[in-house]
């Protein structure tokens, strides 16, 4: 007979179950937060630099779009329990490009730098048009009946 299945550890572990399983959803939800919360905390640290400076330039936009996907990653994640892989590429491709765009800018001879970053956008690039079509041609249906990706 496996452990599991004697009647007295059946009995614990039925008890146990809803004590993890409550103490995984407050850790979930604890730390959905204290990320939304550091993203806004960043975001708005951001913003304020920005004011203070007088003017905005295209890398410190593009940092406010990474602030915004991150935050709307919390959310599809706070909603669905489900995270969207495609979303954490897109905050790998406008990094890469905020990264490719200080690069250029200080660089005054171009470089392998800016070929290994225009590499990597397109590798991402690629993977996301990948994942696009498979969930397009393969859909995977989700608990609630909606297609996933």
């Amino acid at each position: 007979m496996d452990r599991k299945e004697h009647p007295t550890v059946r009995r614990m572990l039925d008890r146990i179950d809803p004590i993890g399983y409550l103490l995984t959803e407050v850790f979930h939800l604890l730390g959905l937060f204290a990320i939304g919360g550091a993203t806004v905390w960043a975001a708005a640290k951001a913003f304020l630099d920005m004011t203070a400076r007088g003017h905005a330039t295209i890398e410190d936009l593009l940092l406010l779009f990474i602030y915004l996907e991150i935050g709307s990653m919390v959310g599809i994640y706070f909603r669905t329990n489900h995270m969207p892989v495609r979303f954490l590429l897109y905050v790998g491709i406008t990094a890469l490009t905020r990264h490719m765009i200080g690069y250029v800018q200080t660089e005054s001879v171009p470089d392998a730098g800016i070929l290994i970053l225009a590499g990597a956008t397109l590798v991402l690039s690629l993977a996301v048009l990948t994942i696009r079509y498979a969930s397009a041609r393969f859909p995977s249906k989700a608990s609630d009946g909606t297609d996933a990706e």
